[in-house]
């Protein structure tokens, strides 16, 4: 006979390979898990917070770009945005995406219609309001290169 017949020869362990198998699959979860899943929990988190603590006053952003000022919470879900002067519109609070500046607090849960504390009619808090603004930030082009000189 040329050929010999090949005999499977004794292997390992079978207990310690399967580990050293399961580790790389291990390590890319432990991975991603730091750097993808924990950081948008968190971003979720605080987007919920955010959420839950919109309040009469506080100047948003909604997610598709429109700017206003919460005039109503009407419920968990849902708040009442003024775009523009007597222009006002429902927005579920899920789709704000940021709060741009806080309202001052309203004393005692009055509604808007009610008097003022301070004797102050609404267009004198809003002019109020204007002249403690941030200033722009400097514009940039596309790539964030360049801005005012």
């Amino acid at each position: 006979m040329l050929i010999s017949p090949a005999y499977a020869q004794a292997g390992g362990a079978p207990g310690g390979d399967m580990f050293l198998q399961l580790m790389p699959l291990l390590l890319i979860f432990v991975v991603f898990w730091f750097f993808l899943i924990r950081p948008q929990q968190k971003k979720a988190k605080e987007h919920r917070e955010m959420v839950s603590n919109v309040r009469r006053g506080d100047q948003v952003v909604t997610g598709g770009g429109l700017m206003g000022k919460v005039t109503k919470v009407i419920d968990d879900n849902t708040v009442q945005v003024e775009l523009a002067e007597n222009v006002k519109v429902k927005v579920i609070s899920s789709t704000l995406q940021d709060v741009l500046s806080k309202g001052a607090p309203v004393a005692g849960g009055k509604d808007k219609g009610d008097a003022k504390s301070d004797g102050k009619s609404d267009n004198d808090n809003k002019d109020a309001g204007d002249n403690n603004a941030e200033a722009p930030a400097e514009k940039k082009s596309l790539f964030g290169f360049g801005g005012k000189k």
